[in-house]
């Protein structure tokens, strides 16, 4: 079955490059031009420049909110016009295009891979490329072409999945069973600090503290009206992670944490219930 087949093609679209130039504009024209039924989602465009892991992040935390048979659309891509391939990964749920440089590692390690492709076809590229703008001039025509049923396995040569580069996991390092070490990940657009630890890591039998650079002993609380307006929490936030914030303000500019630095989840005694007298 095409993609032409099903009603309502749907691109998603993933990128690092910002809405202040006209970088996605094209994308989108290049799309609409090709296929005109196709609806247009923006994902994000605000992937820190060049942050691979960052976006790999994103589309982990975003998939399961994808619709069925979605073209997916994601573009971090520092090796543009290098020898890096861009590739088409086809999964039972959906369709993923991007350069082969480990963004597509969640979609690789957690869905099911039917077909994986070099993206080599001239007929699915404009007639000019430019080296530095493959969004625009490769990846957004051959998700148009697609969802007007150009067939997948015509848009180049195959590849082995298992070939595909990807990004180390994250790992979380437990110190004497009570302390797990992570780091920031990203500070999103309200300052709150994004953690790599998951939310699942903290039980409900104990009481449990984030500690880093310049905060000692944070007790983990359950939404913002836990602490009085200024002040600093942690929480499980939307991500499935632990996030650092402050009630109405901004955790990044208090705390001057900065991606990559350094945070602790630890372990503290065990939550008693008090027995009624």
């Amino acid at each position: 079955m095409s993609v032409s087949d099903w009603r309502n093609p749907v691109v998603i679209l993933m990128t690092d490059f910002g809405l202040r130039d006209t970088y996605i504009g094209q994308m989108k024209c290049v799309i609409t031009s090709i296929c005109p039924d196709a609806s247009v989602i923006d994902l994000t465009h605000a992937v820190d420049p060049q942050n691979i892991a960052q976006g790999a992040f994103f589309l982990d935390r975003s998939m399961p909110f994808f619709p069925d048979r979605a073209v997916v659309v994601c573009v971090v891509d520092p090796g543009v016009g290098t020898s890096r391939k861009p590739i088409a990964v086809k999964t039972a749920r959906q369709t993923f295009l991007a350069p082969d440089n480990g963004l597509l590692t969640p979609v690789l390690g957690s869905q099911t891979v039917t077909h994986c492709i070099s993206i080599s076809s001239p007929e699915i590229m404009l007639p000019a490329q430019s080296a530095t703008f493959h969004g625009r001039d490769i990846f957004s025509p051959a998700a148009a072409h697609l969802c007007a049923g150009f067939p997948f396995d015509r848009l180049g040569d195959p590849v082995d999945p298992a070939s595909c580069i990807t990004l180390p996991a994250e790992t979380n390092g437990i110190e004497n069973g009570n302390s797990i070490a992570g780091r920031v990940l990203f500070c999103d657009h309200f300052g709150n600090l994004v953690t790599s630890l998951e939310s699942s890591l903290v039980d409900t039998a104990h009481r449990w503290e984030i500690s880093a650079e310049g905060i000692d002993g944070l007790p983990i609380v359950k939404t913002y009206e836990d602490v009085d307006e200024g002040k600093l929490l942690a929480y499980r936030g939307s991500f499935d992670t632990i996030e650092i914030a402050v009630r109405n303000g901004s955790a990044a500019g208090r705390t001057g944490l900065k991606d990559g630095a350094a945070v602790r989840l630890v372990r503290k005694e065990p939550v008693t219930t008090a027995i009624p007298s």
